[in-house]
């Protein structure tokens, strides 16, 4: 008989940055529900325990952190925490992200820097620090970048948010390399445009139903259309899978611009 991949992650602790809103936010809580132990860290703590009072009251189990993934001292109080706390860290979604929009010529140095701070270095800062974590004690573990369909295609009025993302496309396959004699699997999720609280509005005006016209599929991802991605990078089924981009965009990345 043929065996089937395993997608449990059931016990399996991991720690989602930027947990507090928007994707990370349902990445936690689908994690969470898929039976893993999840430490939910954010700057905005107040939106955790929030958060937590949900995934808990489904009976599941999470661990609010405060965390800014711009300052090393804090990824390392956050993953000693969660380890403490929950048990041997071994999954890291690296998701923390932030976005300024603004036509070219009114992007200012400290919007670049804001941008590019969180979702660039911030991803560089946490995932470091998460496999140095691993190695030190000699164990495996995976790490998956929320990367976007803007690393690779190009859009209007966001270039630090198109150009970190780009960056983090290739960090990924530096990082996959370097530790995969560490037994660390590095991967990344490239989503495309998803339908949250913040863009619901604009993607009803002419202007977003326009864009949505150009995706193949037709139609704006929902945070669930994720979920399976996500659940294979993070489970057993990925074994021997590390360096590599899985894109959840309806066919964007490789429809005509």
């Amino acid at each position: 008989m043929v065996g089937l991949p395993s997608f449990d992650i059931t016990g399996q602790v991991v720690l989602v940055t930027g947990a507090s809103s928007g994707i990370g936010r349902h990445f936690a809580d689908v994690l969470a529900a898929a039976g893993a132990k999840v430490a939910l860290a954010a700057r905005r703590t107040d939106r955790l325990a929030d958060l937590a009072s949900e995934i808990e009251g489904r009976g599941g189990t999470c661990l609010p952190v405060a965390c800014d993934v711009t300052e090393q001292r804090s990824i390392v109080s956050a993953i000693a925490t969660a380890e403490e706390r929950l048990g041997r860290l071994s999954i890291l979604v690296n998701n923390a992200g932030v976005v300024v929009s603004k036509p070219l010529f009114e992007h200012t140095e400290a919007d670049w820097d804001y941008v590019v701070d969180t979702n660039l270095k911030g991803a560089w800062l946490a995932a470091r620090e998460f496999a140095h974590h691993l190695v030190e004690r000699k164990r495996p573990g995976r790490i998956i970048n929320i990367a976007s369909v803007l690393g690779f295609r190009t859009i209007g009025r966001v270039p630090a948010y198109c150009a970190a993302k780009a960056g983090l496309l290739h960090l990924t396959s530096v990082l996959a390399m370097e530790l995969a004699r560490h037994r660390i699997l590095v991967n990344a999720l490239a989503p495309g445009y998803v339908e949250t609280d913040f863009n619901r509005e604009f993607f009803q005006t002419e202007a977003g139903k326009n864009l949505i016209n150009r995706i193949p599929l037709k139609r704006i991802a929902q945070p669930e259309d994720l979920d399976g991605a996500l659940l294979f990078l993070v489970s057993p089924a990925s074994a021997y899978v590390t360096g590599a981009v899985i894109s959840v965009d309806g066919g964007h990345g490789v429809a005509a611009i």
